[in-house]
């Protein structure tokens, strides 16, 4: 099918998903390694990131592992007490609504920089980013997504920071930029062992109810998920053993309360899957 064929009917697909699902918005971004085939929708428009930041500060910590700034095995004190990247005041994060509150029992003693990453994209651990961000340094973290040339994310702080958010400065992502992070990791900007030691921690991702729920049982997906107020987002690359791996950018805004805004990201996965391999998913 020509790449314009193709492009066209996977933008109309997607449209009749975000009209059905009353999605207020919805960006898309895909890269093959197979074929030349690439594909934008909304690509370069900001969102919140909500957690899907954290793969960029994952990026920056193996960064500065490859540089020797720190090791893997380092031991990491672990503290509830944070300073806002606005104004500097003190604020604490709410084990409640942490993906992994089990960490909270750690306060007061250390924890191994590689355990507190896993936890920090496995289970989406607040605590865990905030801790990470904090050692590498925001600035640091900044430059090193400059360097990889991924233009299109915008790490700014840590979450929770309800200062720096009243004054506006929240993680920001376009679906293109999204795309640029993941491609890094196919890229030799980082060493093949720490390549391999990423890939590995976003195969661990335990929330699949988004970009793996539109897939066949036969692929595995390395991605990270992002949920927060009317956000609903999952960016990763889709590995297939017939064929070489696609990166997936995945963004939406609809209301907080929606019922299936889950399902309307695995239905975004599901018709991006049959436009990149020409093969259809039962429904």
């Amino acid at each position: 099918m020509a790449a314009t064929k193709r492009t066209d009917q996977l933008r109309h697909a997607i449209d009749e998903i975000v009209t059905s699902s009353k999605t207020s918005a919805c960006a898309v971004a895909v890269r093959d390694y197979q074929s030349s085939f690439h594909f934008e929708l909304e690509a370069d428009r900001f969102f919140h990131a909500a957690s899907t930041i954290k793969v960029a500060i994952l990026l920056a910590l193996f960064r500065a592992i490859d540089e020797g700034k720190i090791r893997a095995s380092d031991p990491l004190h672990v503290r509830n007490r944070f300073a806002s990247a606005v104004g500097g005041a003190p604020f604490r994060l709410d084990s409640d609504s942490d993906g992994y509150p089990q960490l909270y029992r750690l306060v007061g003693r250390t924890a191994r920089i590689a355990d507190l990453a896993e936890n920090m994209i496995v289970w989406s651990s607040n605590l865990a980013t905030n801790l990470l961000l904090e050692h590498v340094g925001t600035d640091y973290a900044a430059k090193v997504l400059d360097e990889a040339g991924v233009h299109g994310v915008r790490l700014r702080r840590g979450v929770e920071d309800t200062a720096a958010h009243e004054h506006g400065m929240n993680n920001e992502t376009t679906a293109q930029g999204m795309v640029e992070l993941f491609s890094v990791l196919r890229a030799d900007f980082l060493s093949a062992k720490s390549r391999d030691q990423v890939i590995h921690i976003l195969l661990g991702q335990r929330f699949d109810s988004m970009i793996p729920a539109g897939l066949p049982s036969h692929a595995t997906v390395a991605h990270k998920t992002g949920e927060i107020s009317t956000m609903c987002h999952d960016a990763g690359i889709v590995y297939l053993p017939e064929r070489d791996p696609y990166v997936v950018a995945i963004l939406t805004e609809s209301q907080a309360s929606g019922d299936n805004r889950r399902g309307t990201v695995a239905s975004i996965s599901r018709v991006v899957y049959e436009a990149v391999t020409g093969k259809v998913i039962a429904r």
